[in-house]
């Protein structure tokens, strides 16, 4: 198997999370979901793991972000199409979500749009032509 990744990030509520992410037509891991955590699964090998802001806090020594006030990261999903995008973005806000930036277009081969989540991380969604994109090179 090759290699995984798992994302982890702190929650104020972790029902409402799970509430958000399912809304959004995703799933969770149960082996790796209680009341603590919670295991979002985007495909075999990527995840992201909803920790409590307290069970997160046991990882590690600094402060955890207030990622209201501050970006501790953006992280970005691919999409297939354009209107993938705006079909996972309009139903993150539907959701709860608050956009993040305006829409990003780069010519007729990247388009994306972002949202903050419930807890205010960024996700940012992106298509490209990858043809597109090697012909402008």
């Amino acid at each position: 198997m090759g290699q995984m990744i798992f994302v982890n990030l702190p929650v104020k509520d972790l029902d409402a999370a799970k509430g958000f992410w399912t809304e959004l037509g995703y799933s969770f891991n149960p082996q790796f979901t209680d009341e603590n955590a919670a295991c979002l699964v985007f495909s075999d090998t990527i995840f992201a793991m909803l920790l409590t802001e307290p069970f997160f806090k046991n990882f590690t020594k600094k402060e955890v972000a207030d990622a209201s006030a501050t970006t501790e990261t953006i992280i970005a999903l691919s999409a297939e199409s354009r209107a993938q995008v705006d079909e996972l973005v309009d139903r993150a806000l539907a959701a709860g979500a608050t956009p993040a930036n305006e829409p990003l277009e780069y010519g007729d081969a990247m388009y994306s749009r972002s949202f903050e989540d419930l807890d205010h991380h960024i996700w940012e969604v992106v298509w490209t032509d990858v043809e597109k994109m090697r012909a402008q090179g």
